[in-house]
């Protein structure tokens, strides 16, 4: 528990976390997308520092989610793909429901245990959303991985799922306000997760509020969105345009979706103020994933493509962070920074950097959210690595490559020449040596951080789900069989 004796004693500071589902970081009006309207979100960039490198480390949702909350990577929690069954009664055919991350800590836990009251209002998709659970005491869920926005699953005081005919985007707003009401200043601290669906598809009109979409579908241009030749490798994991109407229709979902959780987030941001909390609480926002609408080709994220990819527009999710007094007002950093990081970054802000637990693939950059890029030391030889089943990739300022340990071929990006990676140069002997140095690099990283048996690279993961855990039984049996056919 908090004590007025312990040397690290935390900063008493609230946390306010918003997790956007599929939200690609170029779909901001903070950053440079003159089309989607946030002014919300743009306000609390304003506030605070907008992170324009931020990465996650998976790019589809559940491993994703669940490297955000341990601080460890998907070969360390064992969830590799998104949570296809075992997250509600209903959904799974036997009625059970898994605890994904049973045996796995989250940061939720030990805010818990250093007095935090910790709240979650929204999608938790890491498997059995019916039961709070990782320190939460307030559990409002929406127990699925995906559905229509009008009557989506929901968990009720009774336990119970049910479908709310609301749209789920003020379902979820409404739960968050009512954990939010709760709190008083000078209180017990809190920790209160607001985890959207939005803007996942589907995008249809009569998914969103016609005071959202119709404005978009009626008057944007769209040309914040590449209309290009579908991808050679594009599969059907998120609705595709066939049609210059469809596009347009499925782009002003998409973006009226965006435009709706703003406009919430902005009713979270007022209560805090009207709760005299606003200058007491940290807020973050940013995405499980970045989300390609047209970009590549491409409709979707990391599984839009079999071989899975690492675009960019896959991997890079936003993030901006607000906390008067604490962090600099309208900053905009471009160093590195990914998901793992977040877990240590989150503690050592909240003053409990004893607290981080050892062994942690990532590090704390709290001085980047406080200090901005003059902190960020290292240029170049700062790195994000990300992976999905049988995809790996190391990525710096200026160079990205990409392993498959399929038959696809690697990848080699010049970003500083190709900062849409339309190139791949992987046979060029110009950037062998770097090529070489970056897999190098890449095979030590992930030799040094997987653990043998949630190791991902050797499971069937395709980006069509997960059924079960990968445990350790299941992959050893996939080890004794299993060969790779592009070992680093």
């Amino acid at each position: 528990m908090i004590s007025s004796n312990d040397p690290y004693k935390p900063l008493i500071t609230n946390v306010l976390f918003i997790l956007a589902d599929d939200m690609g970081a170029w779909a901001l009006g903070c950053a440079g997308n003159s089309e989607v309207r946030t002014p919300n979100l743009d306000q609390l960039s304003a506030r605070g520092i907008m992170l324009c490198n931020a990465f996650c480390t998976s790019p589809v949702c559940s491993p994703a989610r669940a490297s955000i909350l341990t601080g460890r990577i998907p070969s360390q929690h064992g969830i590799h793909d998104w949570i296809r069954q075992g997250n509600s009664p209903r959904e799974s055919p036997n009625g059970t429901v898994t605890d994904y991350l049973s045996d796995v800590p989250a940061y939720t836990e030990i805010l818990a245990e250093q007095g935090y009251t910790c709240g979650l209002s929204g999608k938790w998709h890491l498997g059995n959303a019916t039961s709070s659970q990782k320190g939460h005491t307030f559990w409002k869920t929406y127990t699925s991985g995906g559905s229509n926005y009008y009557g989506a699953p929901m968990l009720g005081e009774d336990g119970e799922e049910y479908d709310d005919p609301r749209y789920v985007t003020h379902v979820i707003t409404e739960n968050a306000l009512e954990f939010l009401n709760q709190q008083e200043r000078g209180a017990q601290p809190f920790y209160l997760g607001v985890h959207y669906t939005a803007p996942h598809s589907p995008w249809d009109r009569g998914q969103h509020p016609p005071e959202y979409f119709d404005a978009y579908v009626q008057n944007c241009a769209f040309q914040s969105t590449p209309e290009r030749p579908p991808h050679i490798c594009q599969i059907k994991t998120a609705p595709c345009p066939d049609s210059p109407e469809r596009r347009r229709e499925l782009l002003s979902g998409y973006y009226a979706a965006i435009t709706a959780m703003d406009a919430d987030i902005g009713r979270l941001l007022q209560t805090l103020d009207d709760r005299d909390l606003t200058d007491t609480t940290l807020i973050i926002f940013t995405g499980d994933n970045g989300m390609n609408m047209g970009h590549h080709g491409l409709y979707g994220k990391g599984n839009a493509t079999y071989p899975l990819n690492m675009y960019d527009t896959s991997v890079r999710v936003p993030f901006i962070a607000s906390c008067p007094g604490k962090i600099p007002e309208g900053a905009v950093a471009h160093s590195l920074f990914s998901h793992y990081d977040f877990m240590p970054s989150l503690l050592d802000f909240l003053g409990l950097r004893q607290h981080i637990p050892r062994g942690l693939p990532g590090k704390s950059c709290a001085d980047l959210w406080q200090e901005g890029d003059t902190s960020a030391a290292g240029g170049d030889n700062i790195v994000v690595y990300d992976e999905y089943g049988p995809v790996r990739m190391i990525r710096t300022l200026a160079r990205k490559y990409v392993h498959h340990f399929t038959s696809a071929s690697h990848e080699f990006y010049d970003l500083l020449n190709d900062p849409d990676e339309e190139h791949n140069l992987i046979n060029s002997a110009e950037y062998a040596n770097e090529i070489l140095e970056l897999r190098s690099r890449l095979q030590s990283w992930f030799a040094q951080h997987v653990d043998p048996l949630q190791d991902g690279s050797i499971l069937p993961v395709t980006g069509m789900g997960q059924l079960s855990k990968a445990t350790r039984e299941r992959v050893s049996q996939f080890q004794q069989g299993y060969k790779y056919s592009n070992p680093v």
